[in-house]
């Protein structure tokens, strides 16, 4: 956990909060103090002052989510050093508990899920995937969007919807720039089912699978005869797949009313390429060789001290009598120009013909030093996307000496709908989760990184390439996929057991070797998800969630269950949106099985309620798979406001019927 060395001092802290924050953190200390004074008893002040103070934390991404998720733990653990100092005869959790969450069900389950859905992509599965898709789809945009979202809703329905969507992201850029269909038609839709596929199975997203252990920590405080049991593996399948189907008939349907209209994507490799990024992201660059006369001022000058000025990017460089610079570890930011030097350059046409005229250089008609080593089969231009949770985000490509040490030479920056080039500063601007980077790289660069999916994603994926996956393993990684699902499916073993017996055989088999099988783990989800679980413990345990549910059933006074299960369901969605759907679970399942326990319905319904409300996660691209489509598609805030607006209605009209009619 890289974030937790870096987190800053408590000093240092506040002074980095920006307005926003410090105002929002003057509100929740005074909500925080006000509900002090009207809880019931101590223990309830200083446990709805934490969870204030977590949801503060979420929010407002003070610090990262898995940070803020491990502090509120420390502090939980601390309160049995302080606790008379708190005014408590003893901690808010008991210290001999507090990390259960690193080895329970739920987290074991993710990291097996990982690890399997790792080994399935190492095979080249998703590969065979997509020429299916083509195969059956051919290039109308009515049948193979239904193919693509139904495809990613089932692969989600048995691995994390962030993984599903990371894995198909490639798969979708193939079937993009062969069928002649914008990335943008493709990749929301792909997306959206991605989320909704995870409400099919227990196992589909986080939420479901945290669901019963959070059941079973409930039970402890209640009565023999409100015991809640287990939700089987596909309980809650019905409502997932009418979910999953309305929303792939919702884009057949007003697709073309309300996803983004752009030029239709060609291949992003070859004699094309040039042209793909600009008409999908205006960059309007060409490659040409240049040579620095034994007059030209330019000699002596750094490539720091042209590029931005002159809004040209230097990709490759020739001393006299020496080698082709090119590549990861041959070329950086304070490189010396000398006399003579060629010089290798992706500009605008305009800005190199002011670079040229300004410095008395020699443009070549065509490549000729370069000629190999730029060609269309050794490099190129490629987009990047920064994914969430890589150790990218926050820092600049001046701060990762980005051409020097990845060999990704920065020519466009794409956020929020705007593409930013070379001379904009984009070597200056911190990353964001999101981002897609257009870069110019050697394919080997490429496919090397395209491997360090916690960093990259790589989107563009028609380059050539040495193959390196293991197809001749697919049979192992089938067999063991399907050992872990009949396991789940047929014997009542744990599911976490089951689900590790497939990840264990993915690496015994050989279809992943042991680290592949480590980086394959998002260690930041495990944290998340482990440190969070003491929060619900002690919500449950100190009375909050009783006291908060018997306020609650006092506001919405006699009002049927079946509206109260609603109100639930509309607060899952609302706290999902500002905060990680983990996060929102633990927080509200146990004020879920309070309420309902109040009004006489089924608690165990009504902690399912929450389980899938938080999946309906679609008006901003706060969710990690939203902010995954977002750089490669092109998309804005608006576009997802547009057609996530109308989703989320949709998802709580349709669950709502769904979990009347079923349960």
């Amino acid at each position: 956990m890289s974030e937790l060395s870096e987190t800053r001092s408590p000093r240092r802290l506040l002074q980095a909060l920006n307005p926003k924050q410090a105002i929002a953190g003057i509100l929740f200390l005074g909500a925080a103090l006000a509900l002090g004074r009207m809880v019931p008893s101590v223990e309830i002040a200083w446990v709805t002052a934490i969870l204030l103070f977590t949801i503060y934390l979420f929010a407002f991404e003070v610090v990262s989510v898995d940070v803020a998720a491990v502090l509120v733990m420390v502090v939980l653990g601390l309160s049995s050093l302080t606790a008379p100092l708190m005014g408590l005869s003893e901690g808010l959790v008991d210290n001999q508990h507090l990390f259960d969450g690193f080895a329970s069900n739920a987290v074991i389950s993710i990291i097996a899920v990982m690890i399997i859905g790792a080994g399935l992509d190492k095979t080249g599965v998703m590969t065979r995937v997509a020429a299916l898709i083509l195969e059956w789809g051919g290039k109308t945009e009515a049948r193979i969007i239904p193919i693509i979202s139904g495809t990613v809703a089932f692969i989600s329905s048995f691995m994390q919807n962030v993984g599903a969507a990371a894995l198909f992201l490639p798969v979708v850029s193939r079937i993009s720039a062969r069928s002649g269909i914008p990335m943008s038609r493709l990749l929301m839709p792909m997306g959206f089912c991605a989320i909704l596929g995870g409400t099919v199975s227990m196992v589909g997203s986080s939420p479901l699978i945290l669901l019963n252990d959070l059941m079973l920590t409930s039970n402890q405080a209640l009565p023999p005869d409100q015991q809640m049991a287990p939700w089987g593996l596909f309980s809650v399948t019905p409502v997932g797949v009418v979910l999953v189907l309305t929303g792939i008939f919702y884009f057949v349907i007003a697709g073309r009313f309300v996803l983004p209209v752009t030029e239709s994507e060609s291949s992003t490799t070859g004699s094309d390429a040039l042209g793909y990024f600009h008409d999908v992201y205006g960059v309007d660059y060409s490659l040409s060789e240049v040579v620095v006369p034994d007059d030209s001022p330019l000699a002596g000058k750094q490539l720091d001290d042209v590029e931005t000025a002159y809004r040209i990017r230097v990709i490759a460089h020739k001393r006299p009598g020496g080698e082709v610079n090119f590549g990861p570890g041959t070329l950086a930011r304070d490189t010396e120009i000398v006399a003579g030097m060629v010089l290798g350059i992706v500009a605008d046409p305009n800005d190199l013909d002011h670079f040229v005229e300004k410095h008395g250089l020699r443009k070549r008609d065509q490549l000729r030093t370069f000629a190999e080593a730029l060609s269309p089969r050794r490099s190129g231009i490629a987009e990047i996307v920064v994914p969430p949770g890589s150790n990218l985000i926050g820092k600049s490509a001046r701060d990762l000496w980005l051409r020097k040490i990845y060999g990704l030479a920065l020519v466009g920056l794409h956020r929020n709908g705007k593409t930013l080039r070379e001379g904009d500063d984009i070597r200056n601007i911190p990353f964001q989760a999101g981002d897609t980077l257009v870069v110019h790289t050697p394919w080997n660069v490429l496919e090397r990184i395209e491997k360090d999916r916690r960093n990259f994603l790589v989107v563009t994926t028609e380059f050539p390439r040495e193959e390196k996956l293991r197809p001749h393993k697919v049979r192992w990684a089938a067999l063991f996929f399907f050992v872990a699902l009949s396991m789940v499916l047929f014997t009542d073993i744990r599911l976490s057991v089951a689900l590790l017996t497939g990840a264990v055989g993915m690496v015994l088999s050989g279809v992943l070797k042991i680290e592949e099988a480590y980086e394959a783990v998002s260690w930041k989800t495990v944290f998340l998800l482990a440190s969070l679980i003491p929060l619900g413990l002690a919500v449950e345990t100190s009375g909050t969630a009783r006291w908060i549910a018997q306020e609650v059933v006092g506001l919405v006074g006699d009002a049927s269950p079946w509206i109260i299960q609603t109100a639930i369901a509309v607060l899952a969605t609302f706290f999902t949106l500002v905060m990680s759907n983990v996060g929102a679970t633990v927080l509200l399942v146990p004020l879920a099985v309070n309420i309902a326990i109040q009004v006489g319905a089924d608690p165990a319904v009504y902690a399912l309620t929450v389980a899938i409300a938080t999946s309906n996660s679609f008006i901003i691209p706060t969710h990690q798979v939203n902010a995954l489509i977002m750089g490669p598609a092109g998309y804005r805030v608006p576009d997802f406001m547009r057609a996530g607006g109308i989703m989320t209605v949709l998802f709580l009209v349709v669950m709502m019927l769904m979990m009347k009619l079923v349960y």
